[in-house]
């Protein structure tokens, strides 16, 4: 089972006429189990606030499929480091916290609509560098659309 690490946008991006399709075909595969969704304490603070609908999507998803994590010391020191090797400014501490904490708890994947800051090919680069020199994973990051199965891709 292929772990996504999910950020608000694709959750968010359930209830947006731009990113809709893509955002709840892949809460189809949590549904079903195809995938596992991973979620953090920084992603449901983010949430507070949420229209119902979004928290409708996320909670349709079986416990089996969901995993949550808690913010820890040590994704805190790594998004700091992105921060102060200039992958992010201090304004995208938060985009920098979601990239530690799936690389530090091992998700296969980062989904994000985020394209200025999270889903950026100079970025992934940059995080991915300073990873490799702590002797941390490479982190995969992709839009929803890319993470979908290849069959959801052909029909497209």
């Amino acid at each position: 089972m292929v772990n996504v690490y999910t950020d608000t946008s694709v959750i968010g991006g359930c209830c947006d006429e731009e990113f809709r399709q893509w955002s709840l075909a892949l809460f189809d595969e949590f549904k079903t189990g195809a995938k596992k969704i991973i979620i953090s304490d920084l992603a449901a603070d983010e949430l507070t606030g949420a229209p119902e609908a979004v928290h409708l999507i996320l909670n349709a998803v079986p416990l089996q499929y969901r995993q949550y994590l808690a913010t820890n010391k040590d994704a805190e020191e790594l998004a700091l480091t992105y921060v102060r090797e200039g992958a992010l400014s201090n304004k995208s501490y938060n985009d920098a916290l979601h990239i530690a904490l799936a690389t530090l708890n091992n998700a296969d994947v980062l989904a994000s609509w985020n394209f200025k800051h999270i889903v950026n090919l100079n970025r992934i680069r940059l995080y991915n560098s300073i990873n490799m020199r702590l002797g941390l994973r490479l982190i995969e990051i992709r839009t929803p659309r890319e993470i979908l199965n290849a069959k959801d891709n052909e029909e497209s």
